[in-house]
């Protein structure tokens, strides 16, 4: 038997927010009691001062395995995940091979196993190798579980071939996962197109690129009622397109990152590569309409992008740098911030970093904490001081803009199928012994 005491238990899912004890048997709850002194038979956690929450979960990671494992692999992926407060997380099908076939996501499943950590829930590929041409062997990944399909970075331009893809994903249940850019509008660009791409003489992205990929998704979900989510969202204007589309009862979803949520095109201003990020950083106001689409309800999860990289894609010029930030380790410290400057609430915060598997609408859905529910748990203090430092990252990846930041919140334990596997004190208890 584990005991969590003396926490402030908040689960948005069924509505609870208050001090409970809870017991948590054979990796499921037990049940959930009102706080109140007395001796407890059992493995006790000391929860005081911290929120105890369902399991958070992020559906986009990129753990690069199979075929880049000098960037991150399933291991250090799942380990930079519990320590981050992630007990479910789903990975992009960008790997070499690509996983766009059962062998590649049955070998996925296998090596998550084999760690032992957060769960592992592979998003296979729309499209052979990614390359937009014909559809991969979606029926064959989805009788193993993957959770939807995407071509994520190398986005399907085109639209005969989405439509397929769409109607044959809705036969099997799943979801089409949609990283929104029209590449000949963005024409290789590497920042937000505005003022600061001009003054810093870089080619620049702009909104429309996005806003115009998710217009098409919007029709092409209109024509076939496939579900369509769009992830990553980064403009004012695509915001509104999927407001619009929910309005007219449409079957779209959307995420944002911890990074569109904090932070502009002028953190590129100094040329560091670690603020390159595909979709880019765009402006205060796309920022500032992201803000309210969290708080009314447009957005409905917040996935990080989790995108390592090795030193040397990183440390070249910007034109030639690689995309992408890590961003499990430092999501809830990041999100917290807008807690604690008073633009968001935390249940608000709670709600969209654990909501992620029924978003998506597949398998894998969360009951939250309620009896008989898996006890996947994460439980964080709001207020420890922390800095932002990536040398104690347990990813491969180091390349984040946030170094040095100097915020709010940690996780003091994550729990997966009832056991305790991150302990901020003791570190990560895996069955690899590492």
């Amino acid at each position: 038997m584990l005991i969590i005491i003396n926490g402030r238990v908040v689960d948005p899912i069924n509505n609870i927010d208050g001090m409970f004890n809870i017991f948590v048997r054979d990796g499921k709850i037990a049940s959930i009691e009102k706080a109140k002194k007395k001796d407890f038979d059992g493995d006790v956690i000391d929860a005081k001062g911290c929120i105890v929450s369902p399991g958070f979960v992020d559906i986009h990671t990129h753990l690069r395995e199979p075929g880049f494992e000098y960037k991150e692999d399933i291991e250090s992926g799942s380990r930079a995940a519990v320590a981050g407060g992630f007990t479910t997380i789903c990975c992009m099908p960008n790997t070499d091979p690509v996983n766009d076939n059962a062998s590649v996501t049955e070998y996925i499943l296998k090596r998550a196993k084999q760690v032992g950590l957060a769960k592992v829930v592979p998003i296979g590929a729309i499209s052979r190798g990614l390359k937009g041409e014909g559809l991969a062997d979606v029926g064959d990944m989805a009788e193993l579980g993957v959770a939807a399909i995407t071509d994520d970075g190398r986005p399907v331009m085109n639209a005969l071939l989405m439509r397929r893809a769409a109607e044959y994903a809705t036969t099997f249940g799943l979801t089409i996962m949609d990283h929104c850019e029209d590449l000949d509008l963005s024409q290789k660009g590497v920042m937000n197109e505005g003022a600061v791409s001009t003054e810093l003489g870089l080619q620049g992205m702009p909104a429309a690129a996005e806003e115009a990929h998710v217009a098409r998704d919007i029709a092409i979900a209109r024509l076939t009622g496939a579900h369509f989510h769009i992830t990553h969202v980064s403009t004012a204007g695509s915001l509104e397109l999927i407001r619009n589309a929910k309005r007219e009862k449409l079957n779209i979803t959307c995420d944002v990152t911890p990074h569109h949520l904090t932070l502009t095109d002028e953190e590129v201003m100094g040329y560091g590569t670690n603020t390159k990020i595909n979709p880019p950083l765009r402006t205060k106001r796309d920022v500032e309409a992201l803000v309210k689409g969290f708080i009314d309800g447009a957005i409905d999860a917040i996935a990080t992008d989790h995108a390592p990289h090795g030193i040397i894609d990183k440390e070249l010029g910007f034109d030639t740098a690689s995309f992408g930030i890590t961003g499990l380790e430092t999501a809830l410290p990041v999100v917290l911030k807008l807690v604690h400057d008073k633009k968001i609430t935390l249940k608000r915060m709670v709600e969209l970093l654990t909501c992620g598997m029924n978003v998506l609408g597949g398998k894998g859905y969360s009951a939250g904490l309620k009896r008989g529910a898996v006890a996947d748990i994460t439980i964080f203090d709001p207020d420890e001081k922390v800095v932002i430092n990536p040398t104690e990252f347990y990813s491969k990846g180091k390349n984040t803009p946030f170094a040095g930041w100097k915020l709010k919140g940690r996780v003091a334990w994550t729990i997966v199928n009832g056991r305790p596997v991150f302990d901020n004190e003791k570190g990560i208890s895996s069955p690899l012994g590492r």
